[in-house]
């Protein structure tokens, strides 16, 4: 591992070890496929064909069809416009691969923009961009990615350090790296970064630590300025970074327990459990049945907004809070036409902020339905409750990906109307718009809808979120897991693929478990 902070070391030993090139690790071998390369070549070309290309960095639209084959997992079923938007995902998630001396990273804005860092980053998407890039099968660019956030700065001391820019934003990247743990079965990458994210935890708690032991933020600082209930200078409690920071307590906990250092770990879970036990006092308001901001005066905002439902992301939230995702499908709480929106309906200030510059206030972004689903993923897989349904998760997810649209083509920018589906950026500011890397949405594809959960190795759980009688058949195809390739098939007859009837899970070609129902499965991966 590259242990040595020495900066010019460091550089050396990243470009030698995985700056070379952009193929996959041979750990992840690219086959066998049940679905043919030929249809995501197709759609990529018609991708191409319609594009200006006014930007290229390290892979251009004439290597995207390769890059794409050889790297994402293929997606089939009866929703053309989901397998569409998951091929177009994966072709606008290449655009921003860029190489720089410090290794590959991710760029958030296709063209430059004032708050970026070095070489145009921006940390506020981070965890989307991990969580999105852990199913592709050259996970060294995730390595370079994490490397450079974690040791790629070098101060006058030429020691390597975190990119300085790293606390623009909030942040759930410890959360993220263990994650991403999972998928790939790297114990020894995650774990060798264990000291700096630990670093990191104790950073925030310098900048952001309240006497009450909860964590503040303004809204700019989370992404999410011009919010109802936010602004730039004040320091109000938020269930952004206290999940968020929950999450990260938790995931180095976990981390540590891997590596033999138990009084670590017992040091992290009781940073989580006490930052747990007063999240629900602090934010949750039960006449609302919402979690929502407390404001520096000590009263609770008087709006609903998205960033509500992320406490069920990160397992935050208990069964009786459930009543508040009720607001998901009221057209007066968050179900526009066009999307989840970012604030209630109903709210007097929604969409009061202007239009077209940078509002959370009601319009419907890409950053918060990624997390709005995750979440509600997250609460169709915990205790029963009444609020939401699999067929909402559908059909939620496939009105996200209607959104992609602009003029006819595929697009993804910054945020769009949540009636008529308009994107918000226009005029000059439009070009940075663009295949905005802001979000997720295979991830939602395949550890949401179809279910992949990762458990530590060799294991893994599939537990689709499918309704049962929507489809007849899917297939999630060739995902790279633990160094293998993973296949889920969902035949209800068994005549449309001709691998047997029910839901199957294959390793490397092989079936390894079967049920005839979309029920969860639980998969322990055969030895080599």
């Amino acid at each position: 591992m590259l242990c040595n902070r020495n900066a010019a070391a460091w550089a050396a030993a990243l470009c030698a070890a995985c700056c070379v090139s952009h193929a996959p690790r041979a750990a992840h071998a690219s086959g066998p496929f049940v679905l043919p390369a030929d249809e995501v070549e197709a759609r990529v070309e018609s991708f191409n064909a319609a594009d200006e290309e006014l930007v290229v960095n390290l892979i251009p639209n004439a290597e995207a069809a390769a890059w794409v084959v050889e790297n994402a997992p293929r997606f089939d079923c009866p929703s053309e416009r989901l397998e569409e938007v998951f091929v177009y995902r994966w072709w606008t998630l290449r655009k921003h691969v860029k190489q720089t001396p410090e290794g590959r990273v991710l760029t958030e804005f296709i063209t430059p923009v004032r708050h970026a860092g070095a070489y145009n980053t921006v940390s506020c998407a981070l965890g989307h961009q991990i969580a999105e890039g852990r199913w592709l099968r050259d996970q060294q660019l995730l390595d370079e990615l994490i490397l450079f956030w974690l040791r790629g700065a070098s101060g006058d001391d030429q020691q390597a350090g975190p990119q300085p820019h790293l606390h623009k934003f909030s942040s759930w990247l410890a959360d993220a790296v263990n994650q991403r743990r999972l998928v790939t079965g790297d114990d020894a990458f995650a774990l060798d970064l264990l000291d700096d994210l630990v670093a990191d935890y104790e950073r925030w708690e310098e900048e952001r630590l309240l006497p009450s032991g909860l964590f503040w933020q303004r809204d700019v600082s989370d992404g999410m300025e011009e919010s109802i209930s936010g602004g730039r200078r004040v320091k109000n409690v938020r269930p952004t970074i206290n999940a968020y920071m929950i999450a990260n307590a938790r995931a180095i906990a976990e981390m540590a327990s891997a590596a033999g250092r138990p009084e670590l770990a017992e040091r992290f879970n009781a940073k989580a459990d006490e930052l747990l036990e007063k999240f629900a006092p602090a934010m949750w308001d039960p006449e609302a049945e919402f979690f929502k901001v407390r404001l520096e005066s000590g009263e609770l905002s008087d709006a609903r907004e998205a960033i509500g439902f992320i406490p069920w992301l990160y397992g935050v939230a208990s069964a009786e809070h459930a009543a508040a995702w009720a607001q998901a499908n009221d057209p007066q709480g968050f179900d526009a036409p066009a999307g989840l929106t970012t604030a209630e309906r109903r709210h007097p200030e929604f969409r009061t902020h202007g239009t077209g510059t940078c509002e959370w206030d009601g319009a419907v972004w890409p950053f918060a339905t990624s997390q709005t689903l995750g979440a509600m993923a997250s609460l169709l897989r915990g205790p029963e409750q009444d609020f939401i349904s699999k067929a909402d998760y559908l059909e939620h997810l496939t009105r996200y990906a209607e959104g992609h649209e602009k003029d006819g083509e595929f697009y993804i920018g910054e945020y769009h109307d949540e009636v008529t589906g308009d994107w918000l950026i226009t005029g000059e500011k439009e070009k940075r718009s663009r295949y905005y890397n802001h979000s997720t949405f295979c991830d939602l594809v395949i550890n949401g809808l179809v279910g992949v959960i990762p458990q530590p190795a060799p294991r893994v759980a599939i537990d689709p979120l499918v309704p049962p009688g929507a489809w007849d058949w899917f297939c999630l195809d060739g995902v790279p897991y633990q160094g293998r390739s993973l296949t889920v098939i969902w035949d209800r007859t068994g005549e449309h693929y001709g691998r047997g009837a029910g839901l199957s899970a294959w390793i490397d070609g092989q079936q390894v478990a079967q049920r005839a129902d979309l029920g969860r499965l639980e998969v322990e991966l055969p030895p080599r």
